[in-house]
């Protein structure tokens, strides 16, 4: 069907395109079909416009990509990075005329090192199984998204994604130390290193992460590793408020305490997880926080922790007796997501970070907004360091709801700059929140980002229409 596909009859443009792209790529790796385009033509995100590609590529070695990208930049065709289009922002949609670049084959684990503490992988490694890789060897890849099981380190590189063990562990970017990148002419550039310190010259690894595929495509990540900790216990705390909630979370942080874990869902996510899995989750609640240790002695940690959730209101504190009772709590903050879908079909999910101070506000401000519009808006957040996210439920094919979503995440949007926040934590800008980023970093910092694209990119054509 493919070679079929390549020989039919097309416009000059493209079939040069084609011509060009098989003269260095097998023909199983050259896609044109419309309906398995279409299918590579979006991320996960609402209300992000996506083009038609010209074809979708699926290179499995670095030179495959260089050939892409040297390809592309003498014929001036755009070119879009994926993963596995788990992203919530729009930054993996095609444009009009491009070549999809799916890195999704590239996905081997090259390198696991127990004495050097890193892992070498292909960008189209998901994250769960790098995760139990490393474990055999007694080692622990922290950065865990809710989508583990699904997204690829290389998007998550794209996006500097997080994940729930945040608040302990950090983020994706502190555990990339190095790259090989392949440049928008085709070049390969390695950065930084494989040695546990290095400063030398600028840090454009760090530059890489999160730039969302608009500096360069990874090819190959060099990541930190730590050694595996001890099995974490789980607490869960009811509260009669999410403003009570949000005190224990500002008790727990002004204590010193460092959990591998803390979670807050409110009123309306509690309820959606529990309508969606039947696992007879409290209706009562007006907030649940789930909090866990990963520590010699967890118990203890959450028998401390408890103590200050009682201090600020808590109705409720129980913790979990083992390992088993502590991955069921797990898995209902794990599917929150998906339980808000299933409510109208269709969510639009923001990704808000404020100072953990001002995480109460937060949270009251969505439920106004929310209440404003008329609509459903349960909020998740990593509330260990305030990163929320307001998750708006609406009907996709009603014209006038549609509206009311996209004026409620503009206002969540809003009022987290106003709380001295960011407008993402951990899923991108994207084509979301383009204008979004540029009302956050001013028209200065606009200026220096758009410098540095066209250093990379001077002919525009990696990922163009994302960021600004």
């Amino acid at each position: 069907m493919i070679m079929s596909r390549i020989e039919a009859p097309r416009d000059e443009p493209t079939g040069n395109l084609l011509d060009r792209l098989l003269a260095g790529l097998p023909a199983e790796a050259v896609l044109v079909d419309p309906d398995v385009m279409a299918s590579y033509a979006h991320d996960m995100a609402s209300f992000c416009p996506a083009g038609v590609p010209a074809v979708v590529v699926l290179p499995r070695t670095v030179e495959q990509v260089q050939h892409v990208l040297r390809t592309a930049t003498e014929l001036r065709v755009p070119v879009v990075p994926q993963g596995a289009r788990t992203g919530l922002s729009g930054a993996a949609n095609a444009s009009d005329g491009c070549v999809v670049l799916s890195l999704v084959r590239m996905d081997r684990i090259l390198e696991v090192d127990p004495v050097d503490r890193i892992a070498v992988v292909e960008p189209g490694v998901v994250n769960a199984v790098l995760s139990r890789a490393v474990g055999e060897h007694g080692l622990y890849y922290p950065p865990d998204p809710s989508s583990w099981e699904t997204c690829t380190i290389g998007g998550n590189i794209g996006t500097a994604s997080g994940g729930l063990c945040c608040v302990k562990y950090g983020v994706t970017a502190e555990y990339v130390i190095g790259l090989d990148v392949v440049l928008a002419d085709g070049r390969l550039m390695t950065t930084g290193r494989r040695t546990a310190k290095g400063v030398a010259g600028y840090d454009l690894t760090r530059l890489f992460v999160g730039s969302e595929g608009s500096l360069g495509v990874v090819v190959r990540a060099v990541l930190a590793l730590k050694p595996r900790p001890p099995r974490q216990l789980v607490l869960a705390a009811e509260f009669p408020s999410a403003a009570a909630a949000c005190d224990a979370v500002c008790r727990i942080m002004a204590g010193g305490h460092v959990p591998s874990l803390l979670e807050l869902m409110d009123r309306t996510t509690v309820q959606a997880v529990d309508e969606h899995t039947r696992m007879d989750l409290p209706q009562t609640t007006e907030a649940l926080l789930l909090a866990a240790f990963d520590t010699p002695d967890p118990a203890a940690d959450l028998a401390a922790l408890g103590a200050l959730c009682e201090a600020a209101g808590a109705t409720s504190v129980v913790p979990a007796e083992d390992a088993a009772e502590s991955e069921l709590l797990l898995q209902a903050r794990r599917c929150a997501l998906v339980a808000l879908e299933a409510v109208k079909g269709t969510t639009m999910i923001d990704d808000v970070c404020v100072p953990r101070s001002r995480l109460g506000e937060m949270i009251v401000g969505v439920e106004r907004i929310a209440e404003k519009h008329a609509l459903t808006i349960g909020v998740v957040a990593h509330a260990g360091d305030g990163n929320t996210h307001p998750t708006v439920c609406f009907d996709a094919q009603d014209p006038e709801e549609c509206r009311r979503a996209r004026e409620s995440f503009d206002e969540i949007m809003a009022l987290g700059l106003e709380l001295g926040g960011t407008i993402t934590g951990e899923h991108g800008v994207g084509v979301l929140k383009k204008e979004w980023l540029a009302r956050e970093i001013g028209p200065v910092g606009l200026e220096m980002q758009r410098a540095v694209k066209q250093v990379f990119d001077p002919l525009g054509i990696l990922n163009p229409g994302k960021l600004f």
